[in-house]
């Protein structure tokens, strides 16, 4: 068997729209390397295609190809919401996981996800050295949700903030067109189970140049329905109208969410979806304001033609940054974006222990929250601003993004077939 590893990646969780920037960094750094990391291997929907012994070979893939997934928006390998248990609840998974590296001579782990997919990193590492079999593990950040702990900001986030507060400027523009005789108000839903980052970024539509009147919804604030009534009614008859950003996470005074749509998904979290109709309907039943509702859903995370280049090149540098960390004999371990300024914004690469960030999450700080409750303080504008930053648009043909597309070939399997 070679003494040069093979390397094995894999992407996890909701996916964002530079999630395969990161996956194009981690590649194109292995690639000049080669004489120290040997083939990179995909996992086919994440975790599952190391189980199942369905591994791409990205070696087909040419130097265009893999620069394309820089500007190309969700999983270009397929990604899967699948939770390890611990080794000593499901041995044989990881036994399996043993099973498939040595038969494909891996010696190099590399997992793109959020907090539940550390976990899951921290797991394989510390199943590499219970079992004997020497394995490097690397993390590497990406989430939406920006509730990664340590790291200043994750890979995904500044795009989805930029979608959103890009969203909600557009929308005000066309309800104050509107509100002298129809649409008052307009609420949109956006992502954020337990944090309310996303939300947060729906604040950015208004500054210095933008009056517009906005009410956010947070996660971390309790839910207090007179109170909110009471904050749109005022904005209605100063402004004419009002908008809304409620996260999906918002709760009431008992604890439960709003949009609580019944079931749990792979991770063991509630299944959430619905907040803007109940926080619209609330608005008509007691204000009786005419309304508009909209759910960003997979738009806000999906949106690559809009993103942030903060984002998209932060998302490539801790892809690259997972190489390098190997070859300075690092191991489990994720790399961190470091603050160093706010203006001019300026950032570095760093790295903290997988155990450190495994199934922790980080919400959003009382002092970014203003009073109210109801929108953001100036140093959660300062944190935000820089993240949204810059533009860095996909190739266009016949008027679409132009985005890259994979051969996605699977190496020929050498095991019997394992069910998860």
């Amino acid at each position: 068997m070679s003494l040069i590893k093979n390397a094995f990646y894999a992407q996890s969780g909701g996916v964002t729209s530079v999630i395969n920037a990161s996956a194009c960094g981690l590649i194109q750094a292995a690639r000049a390397h080669s004489d120290k990391i040997g083939t990179v291997y995909a996992g086919l929907n994440g975790i599952i295609g190391a189980l199942q012994e369905e591994l791409i070979d990205t070696s087909i893939e040419s130097d265009e190809a893999i620069a394309s997934l820089r500007y190309t928006p969700a999983g270009a390998f397929g990604s899967c919401r699948y939770k390890l248990k611990s080794l000593e609840a499901n041995r044989a998974e990881y036994e399996r996981l043993i099973a498939v590296f040595k038969a494909h001579n891996i010696g190099y782990f590399f997992y793109n996800g959020g907090g539940d997919s550390q976990d899951t990193a921290h797991k394989v590492s510390q199943m590499g050295e219970q079992m004997g079999y020497p394995l490097t593990c690397i993390g590497v950040p990406k989430t939406v949700d920006n509730d990664l702990p340590v790291t200043d900001t994750c890979a995904g986030f500044g795009s989805v903030a930029k979608y959103v507060a890009v969203s909600m400027r557009e929308a005000s523009f066309d309800v104050a067109s509107m509100c002298a005789t129809s649409t008052k108000v307009f609420v949109m839903e956006v992502m954020g189970r337990h944090a309310g980052w996303i939300a947060a970024a729906g604040a950015l539509a208004a500054d210095e140049k933008h009056d517009i009147p906005l009410v956010i919804l947070f996660p971390e604030v309790q839910f207090d329905s007179a109170k909110f009534l009471a904050a749109v009614d005022a904005k209605v008859k100063n402004y004419g109208y009002c908008c809304v950003v409620v996260s999906e996470g918002v709760k009431d005074s008992h604890g439960q969410f709003l949009a609580q749509a019944g079931g749990k998904d792979a991770f063991g979290h509630a299944q959430l979806g619905g907040a803007a109709p109940v926080i619209a309907n609330l608005i008509k039943e007691n204000l009786g304001y005419k309304y508009h509702w909209a759910v960003a859903d997979y738009l806000q995370r999906a949106a690559r033609h809009i993103a942030s280049k903060t984002d998209v090149d932060q998302a490539y540098a801790v892809g690259k940054a997972a190489i390098e960390f190997v070859l300075q004999g690092k191991n489990a371990i994720m790399p961190t974006i470091v603050r160093l300024s706010d203006m001019p914004y300026r950032w570095e690469i760093g790295s903290v222990p997988l155990k450190d960030v495994a199934n922790v999450e980080k919400m959003m700080p009382p002092e970014f929250i203003s009073d109210d409750g109801f929108s953001i303080t100036p140093a959660c504008r300062a944190y935000l601003q820089p993240l949204i930053a810059g533009e860095d648009y996909p190739p266009y043909h016949n008027g679409l993004p132009d985005y890259g597309v994979l051969k996605k070939r699977l190496i020929a399997k050498k095991l019997p077939e394992f069910r998860i």
